[in-house]
């Protein structure tokens, strides 16, 4: 088999999976099918010796979590490529193989989505291994589903002839958008139609000629992006002020649907892109009523549900066919067959000017975590976790004062022109517009409870002058 190069698209916000999935803190990040998190499980599936190691398309909110989770398992990823802002899937997979033809001008791509399940993973090599031969000779693939549902949350993909090189691979006649209920229903009727899995294989040279072709200023631009990108630590900083102006597009309109040279395979990979609750509910491991239990729960009575309580105690009682989710600041309840209909949450959320679809109470940070325990108009309480070795930026505040308590391990602080240590039961306090910063320099987990009070307590009211983490204002 020829190496293929992965490239894992992570810039997606999982809205359908609110609460649990936030724009700040995406289901690709989330524990949501087994003990590592979704991006993990896809990079891990990759570590075989017929793949080089990964370059990951994330948002750059999310660069921080991402590194720490590559490094949690032992992956070093061949570049870790940041995005100004989203623009679907088309300029991110164009970045990938502009960086990956300047390295390898054979390269082969196999673009494949962070946030999904694949239960059956050899399934998948095979195949590509198989069409590998077809990609480097300039055909453009895609992996196809068979359905067995009208789902009407995926993109289809309609099945021609049988490729004549390869008796498993058909032509990709079109690519269609998620259908209605009715429209889902006749395409569960007719065996040509494929559920669209998000995951492609061709050449990179094969993908920048296409897009060169039907997309000639959104090629331009992602050159330019990546020719002016900086390297910042671990990270591929593209070039922010002509990303921007890239037109948002996926692979399949962008490119697919305008190309002649086009084949799809249809691949049995036990696949879910878990884009809603009741595809979780699908997947998981259900108790004799049909019922998906996570947490502290307790039910009577309950069938053919999902109930997910990430801390509070959750009880249900005489109910079919719903989903609950608890955390620690929202709670959802819906009929599972109205599970795509989250976004309205969100839409609602927006609108209010809230806060609770973009993160958690619990937020990381490169040096650990801080969790919102209690928030008043001029008074916030915070627990803060720092990591062994890290350090948060020397900075100073306009508008709010600190207190700070030691609760578990010991402090080096620095407090203007002084610098102090700090153990269990001991606490300082920082005034307006004092330089300071805050570093765990032992083996073990140092944690502080700070109290903020003042006239603003926004996280933009931070002016940093000194940062390891290469983190501006």
């Amino acid at each position: 088999m020829n190496f293929v190069y992965p490239v894992v698209l992570s810039g997606g916000v999982g809205s359908r999976l609110w609460p649990l999935s936030r724009s700040l803190y995406p289901k690709q990040l989330l524990s949501l099918y087994s003990d590592q998190s979704l991006i993990q499980d896809t990079v891990m599936r990759l570590q075989k010796s017929s793949y080089k190691a990964p370059t990951i398309i994330c948002n750059q909110e999310h660069r921080f979590v991402i590194a720490e989770q590559m490094r949690d398992i032992g992956v070093s990823p061949l570049s870790i490529v940041l995005e100004p802002e989203g623009k679907n899937t088309a300029p991110a997979a164009a970045v990938a193989a502009l960086l990956l033809y300047d390295a390898d001008p054979d390269a082969l791509m196999l673009v494949l989505p962070a946030d999904h399940i694949i239960q059956k993973p050899g399934l998948l090599d095979e195949a590509v291994n198989k069409a590998s031969k077809l990609a480097k000779n300039g055909t453009l693939l895609t992996f196809g589903i068979n359905p067995d549902k009208p789902e009407t949350g995926y993109g289809y993909i309609l099945q021609g002839a049988p490729m004549q090189e390869f008796s498993d691979c058909f032509k990709a006649e079109k690519f269609l958008e998620k259908p209605d209920l009715q429209t889902a229903k006749e395409f569960l009727l007719d065996d040509r139609y494929l559920w669209n899995s998000g995951i492609f294989l061709f050449s990179a040279r094969s993908y920048l000629e296409a897009l060169e072709k039907n997309k000639p200023q959104m090629m331009e631009l992602c050159r330019l992006s990546v020719k002016n990108a900086v390297e910042d630590l671990d990270f591929c900083r593209l070039d922010a002020a002509f990303f921007k102006e890239i037109e948002a597009d996926s692979i399949d309109f962008a490119v697919m649907e305008h190309e002649e040279n086009l084949a799809v395979i249809p691949v049995d990979l036990g696949w879910s892109d878990i884009g809603s609750w009741s595809a979780l509910w699908d997947i998981g491991s259900k108790d004799t009523e049909g019922n998906v239990v996570n947490g502290d729960v307790f039910i009577e009575n309950v069938s053919d549900s999902y109930i997910h309580s990430q801390k509070p105690f959750v009880s249900v009682i005489g109910l079919t066919n719903i989903i609950v989710v608890a955390t620690d600041d929202a709670v959802l309840v819906i009929d599972k067959e109205r599970s795509q209909e989250v976004k309205s949450v969100i839409d609602n959320l927006k609108a209010k000017g809230r806060t609770e679809q973009d993160e958690h109470t619990k937020v990381y940070r490169p040096w650990g975590w801080y969790q919102i325990v209690s928030s008043e108009p001029r008074f916030k309480v915070k627990q803060l976790s720092i990591k062994s070795g890290a350090k948060l930026s020397l900075q100073k505040h306009a508008h709010r004062t600190e207190h700070w308590v030691v609760v578990k391990g010991d402090a080096r602080v620095t407090q203007a022109d002084k610098t102090f240590m700090l153990s269990t039961n001991e606490s300082t306090y920082i005034p307006l517009n004092v330089k300071h910063s805050l570093e765990n320099v032992t083996d073990n987990e140092l944690r502080i409870v700070e109290v903020q009070t003042g006239t603003y307590l926004g996280e933009d009211d931070i002016e940093r002058f000194e940062d390891i983490y290469g983190r501006s204002n």
